[in-house]
């Protein structure tokens, strides 16, 4: 059996994180094996339904990396199928046209509470012959079973039993003839060959009444599988009180995409003791049977330390166009030709202390930075008399110099010794000159990247 899954999310809002992981969920356990990896927008509820967030979600999944097959399906456009299909189960007996009014359903509701049994509404019109039907407004309603249990199996969940007492005959039809979601997801799953089910533990319950469809139509059932919902550190559903929620949040906030898939792989499913992992291990070890029951907790801690250790891995190349699409997304002005030059050879030196992008920018705006540099407090602290002496020295000694780290480094020994001092000591002027701040990477690392004739420019500028 080719392997299909889906992500279906409704253009109601933007795309959340916890959707972000349900829609990871799906692509690694279809790219793990040569299955198919299906988009479909649940635009049914048009009043809410925008097609601003419906691109949102589509750039949310491009930025994730989560390439899906075929085109996305629009499920409002499917309509016309899906009350074909609750026209079939009326006629075959499986549903029934009811008459009753919303008066009549809360009156029985109301009765029901007062006599303290089932306020599941059960409709006089389930077996009325079509002879007594009144020219009246009608909902097609499933008839679902009023005893026994049934049982579905899913691969989080294990073995689940729900009494046929607790469900209710669902509206497949609503009077104007238009059909409900709960019909429209399961005629859409048949229709797309949807083999794997994996979506929130929050559906469970609509796994039940979904089923009564599967029944009637005698389609083949899907796997199910319905994962744990993320709460926050303190245990509580994530919310905006513990921060970011949408995914284009976390892109705006500079965590790189491989590092948010690593992490948000790791949210609810465990492979061993394995933190950290590439995409290709992940797609090979995902499984269903390593997603817990518990619901995850969202830790931003561990996923700085993720990206942290995503971005020390990533291509020079690959991690220059990250900062490229940062800064875009937040409209931030793009790097020059030269800038762009500078970061790339500056990448060795930024990376392994870098967990997001914005960190990464912060850590090479030495290289980005341009002449004459205006130093922080901390930094023109480092520029007194003497140091800029020293500097003052130390310039004619670099015009001539081979560019390699062991001549510069032992040409800065050399002045630091002749002043009686240790190199230590010459580091913070130097990195005030080249950096402008008293916190950068190593001098020599600058010196390097900036060249022979920006880093000797820099040094005349800060003795001058």
């Amino acid at each position: 059996m080719s392997v299909v899954t889906r992500f279906a999310p409704s253009p109601t809002g933007a795309l959340h994180i916890g959707g972000a992981r349900t829609a990871l969920f799906n692509w690694l356990y279809a790219r793990g094996r040569g299955g198919k990896f299906l988009l479909r927008i649940e635009d049914t509820d048009k009043a809410r339904s925008t097609d601003e967030n419906k691109q949102a979600i589509l750039d949310g999944l491009t930025w994730l990396g989560l390439d899906w097959d075929d085109e996305p399906t629009s499920q409002a456009a499917n309509a016309e199928r899906h009350v074909a299909v609750a026209l079939e189960l009326l006629a075959n007996g499986h549903a029934y046209k009811c008459f009753s009014t919303q008066e009549e359903i809360e009156n029985f509701r109301e009765t029901a509470r007062v006599e303290k049994r089932s306020t599941l509404f059960q409709s006089p019109w389930r077996d009325a012959p079509e002879s007594v039907h009144p020219d009246l407004p009608y909902v097609v309603r499933i008839k679902a079973p009023r005893s026994g249990k049934t049982t579905l199996h899913d691969k989080v969940q294990g073995d689940v039993t729900w009494s046929n007492d607790q469900l209710d005959d669902m509206i497949l039809l609503r009077s104007d003839g238009t059909p409900v979601y709960m019909l429209a997801v399961v005629v859409d799953d048949h229709d797309m060959g949807v083999t794997h089910v994996i979506r929130g533990d929050d559906h469970l319950a609509n796994a039940f009444r979904q089923n009564l469809i599967y029944e009637a139509m005698g389609w083949d059932k899907p796997v199910l599988a319905h994962i744990p919902l993320i709460y926050g550190p303190d245990g509580k559903k994530l919310s905006k009180r513990h921060g970011a929620t949408g995914a284009a949040e976390y892109q705006q906030m500079g965590y790189p995409a491989a590092g948010m898939r690593n992490y948000l792989a790791r949210l609810g499913w465990s492979h061993g003791d394995d933190e950290f992992f590439s995409d290709a291990q992940a797609k090979e070890w995902f499984d269903l049977d390593g997603i817990g029951k518990s619901p995850a907790r969202f830790d931003f801690k561990k996923l700085a330390n993720i990206c942290g250790q995503h971005i020390a891995v990533t291509d020079d190349a690959a991690l220059l166009q990250e900062v490229h699409d940062f800064l875009a997304c937040t409209g931030q002005t793009a790097l020059s030709d030269e800038q762009s030059d500078r970061l790339l050879r500056a990448m060795y030196c930024l990376k392994e202390r870098a967990k997001t992008i914005p960190d990464l920018i912060e850590k090479a705006e030495f290289s980005l930075a341009s002449r004459p540099l205006q130093p922080d407090e901390k930094a023109q602290a480092q520029l007194n008399d003497v140091s800029r002496g020293i500097l003052s020295e130390l310039t004619p000694q670099l015009q001539n110099a081979s560019w390699t780290r062991d001549t510069l480094e032992e040409i800065v020994a050399s002045v630091a010794e002749a002043h009686d001092t240790k190199l230590g000591k010459l580091a913070g002027p130097l990195r005030a000159a080249l950096a402008g701040r008293a916190v950068s990477p190593s001098v020599f690392d600058m010196m390097l990247v900036l060249g022979q004739e920006e880093t000797i420019a820099r040094l005349q500028d800060a003795s001058g």
